[in-house]
């Protein structure tokens, strides 16, 4: 395993060193060079249970699909070289059944949307297109060849990879799966990700807070957002801001985890102590302590060994938006997720949304019809990121996205 790579000096007792702190492509690359986390392994689940899970193999064609020329018209399967002349009705197609013999010149049969073409067929006269007369059918104009037919092998081909490894199964993959024959799927185990809460200040949701305590919302905003990544979510005991405490949470969540994702704690500061508490819990420890970001600066990306510990910081919205823009690149690499899956609704700026010369900011977003809205970025408020419909990435160049400006406003993990 590659050795931990410093990404932050620190001016002692107060704040981070701004001119060295990471870009979030930069962190996120340094880290995942680093540790190298990965999936745990496998397992076959039926079709039935496969929604939502990460295919851990390609999915290849074993045929071709459709595996006859099919129609895509109700009418008559006919052959394109009799033009116009009048053809004799002999027989009908069956939706789900053989043709019963095959095409002559001047023959039509019958055939529903689906049917299979018969040998010596090569295009569909629509109904609407066709005279009955005698027994005879008439066409209304020539059809050339291949109208309205979907050759055999036009969705798919023998050996094609149709689904790669690494793709979330959907609705449509599974239609896919389906059509295969694929009735157990093998898919990567799902991360197990413990989450602690860490603040002398927190309550329980059901308990009253009292003079400067707040009840733990972060941790039900972290587990949903991990949840919509595909993990299996472990909720641990809070930790009081103390290093042996926390240290203590985090090797439970080791024990019992794949990874550890922690709340608060991450600043620079007296009474900050999550970085402390990995460097004691082994290598490679802190790799990334700092971003270039707003908001969200004191984030801490951390292993020991190829478990990942993130620490988020504290602030709700900065909490909820690291995991989103951050740290969810990290834990893809543990459900073995390839691509981000990122929403990104296209819109154009009501208003100009402001950064920082050099940094990144995530700001909050509405979106009215087409247009988007900037909201102001209040890291403590919990209802903020509830009001907003996604958030604009802004930065480090331009600082500032005019009004006017096409904006991509991105969907937060989960959003219904």
């Amino acid at each position: 395993m590659s050795k931990s790579v410093p990404m932050r000096a620190l001016v002692p007792g107060t704040t981070f060193e701004t001119e060295r702190l990471s870009a979030p492509a930069a962190a996120v690359a340094t880290y995942l060079d680093a540790v190298r986390p990965a999936p745990r392994g496998t397992e076959l689940v039926p079709l039935a249970g496969a929604f939502g899970r990460i295919l851990a193999a390609a999915a290849v064609a074993d045929a071709d699909y459709p595996a006859h020329d099919r129609s895509t018209m109700d009418g008559f399967a006919v052959r394109s070289a009799d033009g116009t002349a009048p053809r004799r009705i002999a027989g009908a197609i069956r939706m789900g059944a053989a043709p019963p013999g095959s095409l002559g010149p001047g023959e039509a049969m019958r055939i529903p949307t689906g049917g299979v073409l018969p040998e010596g067929a090569d295009a569909v006269l629509p109904v609407e297109d066709a005279v009955e007369r005698d027994g005879d059918v008439l066409a209304a104009a020539a059809v050339s060849a291949r109208e309205n037919v979907t050759p055999r092998g036009d969705d798919m081909r023998a050996g094609d990879r149709v689904l790669e490894l690494g793709r979330r199964i959907g609705a449509a993959e599974l239609s896919v799966l389906a059509t295969l024959g694929r009735v157990a799927v093998e898919v990567y185990l799902r991360p197990r990700v413990a989450v602690v809460s860490t603040g002398d200040e927190l309550v329980d949701p059901g308990a009253q807070p009292g003079t400067g305590q707040v009840r733990d919302s972060n941790r039900w905003a972290i587990a949903g957002g991990l949840s919509a990544l595909g993990c299996e979510v472990l909720h641990l005991a809070r930790a009081r801001d103390e290093v042996d405490e926390i240290r203590a949470r985090i090797a439970e969540g080791l024990r019992l985890a794949d990874a550890v994702v922690l709340t608060g704690g991450s600043s620079v500061g007296a009474r900050d102590h999550v970085p402390a508490a990995i460097e004691g819990l082994g290598s490679p420890g802190v790799v990334v302590h700092g971003l270039r970001v707003k908001p969200g600066k004191p984030t801490v990306l951390a292993a020991i060994g190829t478990q990942p510990v993130i620490g988020l910081p504290g602030n709700p919205t900065s909490a909820l938006t690291i995991l989103d823009a951050i740290a969810s690149d990290l834990i893809r690499a543990l459900t073995g997720e390839t691509g981000s899956r990122r929403t990104i609704v296209g819109a154009v700026a009501a208003e100009p949304f402001r950064g920082r010369a050099g940094w990144t900011w995530y700001v909050p977003a509405v979106l009215d019809g087409g247009a988007a809205r900037p909201l102001v970025l209040r890291s403590s408020h919990t209802s903020l990121l509830a009001r907003a419909d996604g958030y604009v990435v802004v930065g480090p160049e331009p600082a500032t996205i005019e009004a006017g400006a096409p904006v991509g406003v991105v969907r937060y993990l989960g959003a219904a």
